[in-house]
């Protein structure tokens, strides 16, 4: 049976959240997977689509979801033209996604009110043209997403390695993304917990570019950080610490679902409760809201990718059951008014955040 949904009205913004469409994409080939492919290969199997019809499903599954921000994933790039402006075909599709929600049409929820895509940093000046491009097509287009995500162990990543080592180290990197403060665009970074420090530093560079780390930092406990994690905690926590201590940077408090983390709730079966989410969870939340504040920290949804735990109405009520003994004030910040600041939302009913 599904979980009755807690606090029903409490509005929610969804910060976080993919589409995509690979029914029709060939396997890649994989001769040695590595020790835990089987595992992003079985979420990934569970969501080969997930376009507006899948998203609305989970929009509508009880909890008042008033609006959404959709977050880069490689999804319906340009097959033809120059190979750096071919990201710019994801927002073209997303702002046709938004624009669907935002005639009513589907009634009141604003799927992808803002958009985050994708530019090579590495690109340097030549980015401008890129990001040029992105806020020609969508005013809602917010800023970009540049994984650097990477560990010396391969089975962490498995299939998912695509950034080189020390990627926010390299001037090529950031005489790019020196360049998003120019058109007063954010940046999304997605990468592993032993990388804070890249983060930290590259965030303490640039003071004026808005910066939003993903899925807490991606604690690790599978691969060679198997059994670490509790281990591992401390050493998180205090580059968590130090990221807060930069004002202009947020933190979304979500991703724990992911094969990465490694809880006893990934994949289990049959599907852990919100209880028990909350309780796995709440270390990692918990220090994030105590060191960032809650007009800083934003739960996120991550999905579909977070289906490897929950589905959507537990997710949420997880959060919801975490969140329990937060004032009003700092819930309103959590689940939607930090999104809707940090991404610049904008919400036709005003009365919808009241």
């Amino acid at each position: 049976m599904p979980e009755a949904i807690l606090e029903p009205e409490l509005p929610i913004i969804d910060p976080h959240h993919h589409l995509w469409d690979r029914t029709g994409a060939r396997p890649a080939v994989m001769p040695d997977l590595p020790a835990n492919a089987h595992a992003f290969m079985k979420v990934g199997a569970r969501t080969p689509r997930y376009l507006l019809d899948e998203l609305l499903t989970h929009l509508r599954s009880g909890h008042n979801i008033i609006a959404t921000v959709f977050m880069q994933c490689g999804a319906m790039y340009r097959a033809d033209g120059p190979e750096h402006m071919k990201p710019v075909g994801e927002t073209e599709f997303v702002n046709g996604v938004a624009a669907m929600t935002a005639s009513g049409g589907y009634g009141d929820v604003r799927a992808c009110a803002a958009i985050v895509g994708h530019a090579d940093c590495t690109l340097g000046d030549k980015i401008d043209e890129v990001l040029e491009a992105h806020l020609k097509v969508s005013d809602r287009f917010r800023g970009i997403r540049h994984a650097c995500a990477w560990d010396a162990d391969s089975n962490v990543l498995g299939p998912l390695v695509r950034a080189p080592a020390g990627l926010y180290k390299s001037d090529a990197f950031r005489k790019g993304y020196a360049r998003l403060a120019k058109y007063n665009l954010s940046f999304d970074s997605w990468l592993l917990e032993p990388q804070l420090p890249e983060l930290i530093d590259l965030a303490k560079a640039h003071p004026n570019i808005p910066v939003i780390l993903n899925h807490v930092g991606t604690p690790l406990g599978l691969a060679s950080y198997e059994g670490k994690r509790n281990e591992r905690f401390g050493a998180w926590r205090d580059n968590i610490r130090k990221l807060a201590e930069l004002p202009h940077v947020s933190v979304k408090l979500g991703g724990l679902a992911m094969a990465f983390c490694n809880f006893p709730s990934f994949l289990s079966e049959p599907p852990a409760p919100s209880t028990q989410l909350a309780a796995e969870w709440k270390p990692y939340l918990e220090t994030c809201i105590e060191a960032f504040g809650a007009q800083r920290s934003m739960f996120e949804s991550n999905f579909p990718v977070d289906l490897g735990s929950c589905d959507y109405r537990t997710l949420w009520n997880a959060f919801k059951v975490f969140a329990k003994n937060y004032s009003a004030t700092e819930k309103a910040e959590l689940f939607a008014g930090t999104a809707k600041r940090v991404y610049r939302v904008q919400l036709q009913s005003q009365s919808a955040m009241n």
